[in-house]
């Protein structure tokens, strides 16, 4: 028999639905509820393993640190966010109820290829704006499955490797040359997030037909803004990932106990 979802893993999605990533960076903030209108873009966030595990203090086997030999070696997936051209993004557009049954054929997969999910926590209205994808996206599974096929289609980790930007402890490498494979790659100009000059995390932009397009406002772009817009230096590591903690003794990339029934 298939097993019962755990409480944690029921509340962790319930929290990345209606929340969709824990903390949404940007230069703007929230509009207003009462102001809300349907978004303009999506942005897809995606965490460097290596940058991301370095700063988590405890180790949390669910968010992948402590998977020993499981552990991810290429970007997962933070959160795939509904946004405004203006800098701000639409928040709290509803309170619907979280419908565990229709997501639970995708858990292998979000458990492998977005580990967050599982280390939710609770989180301020600000925070609430993965609901806001209505109209393109109009439930749970949909947006768990689209944004899973997003992220497989437009695989960040393949058109770096391939440019020769590998996973390193010790070479550093220019932060134009990462975005320039990544145009190159997919003809648009994507985000990158840095901590003390390691890439934490970069953004893919979409259309809402999940055609690719600049993250950057305004059509003339040019290196010395996308450095000023950037947490990054001129010259970022990819660091390798190293484990946290042991081989965790559970199956691999299992959210669900064996000992309940389903």
């Amino acid at each position: 028999m298939a097993s019962l979802p755990t409480t944690q893993t029921i509340l962790s999605l319930q929290i990345l639905f209606l929340l969709i990533a824990s903390v949404h960076q940007g230069s703007g903030g929230v509009a207003e509820a009462r102001k809300q209108r349907e978004f303009d873009y999506f942005a897809l966030a995606l965490q460097w393993p290596g940058t991301y595990c370095q700063k988590t203090r405890q180790c949390c086997s669910s968010n992948a640190c402590c998977r020993g030999s499981n552990a991810p070696t290429e970007f997962t997936i933070h959160g795939l966010w509904p946004d405004y051209n203006d800098g701000t993004w639409p928040a709290c557009c509803t309170h619907s109820e979280f419908d565990m049954g229709k997501v639970s054929p995708l858990l292998d997969g979000l458990n492998k290829y977005w580990p967050s999910l599982s280390c939710g926590s609770s989180s301020t209205c600000h925070e609430k704006h993965g609901t806001c994808s209505f109209p393109v996206i109009r439930d749970e599974y949909e947006y768990f499955l689209t944004t899973l096929n997003v992220y497989f289609k437009y695989n960040v980790t393949k058109v770096l490797n391939e440019a020769g930007y590998v996973p390193s402890n010790s070479e550093k490498y220019p932060l134009g040359g990462v975005i320039s494979a990544i145009q190159n790659a997919f003809h648009a100009t994507p985000l990158l997030v840095c901590s003390n000059g390691a890439v934490e995390e970069l953004r893919l932009c979409f259309y809402k037909d999940f055609k690719p397009r600049d993250c950057v406002i305004g059509s003339s772009i040019k290196d010395d803004m996308l450095y000023s817009k950037s947490s990054c230096p001129k010259y970022v590591s990819l660091p390798e990932f190293v484990s946290l903690g042991h081989e965790s003794s559970e199956a691999p990339f299992s959210w669900l106990p064996q000992n309940e029934a389903f």
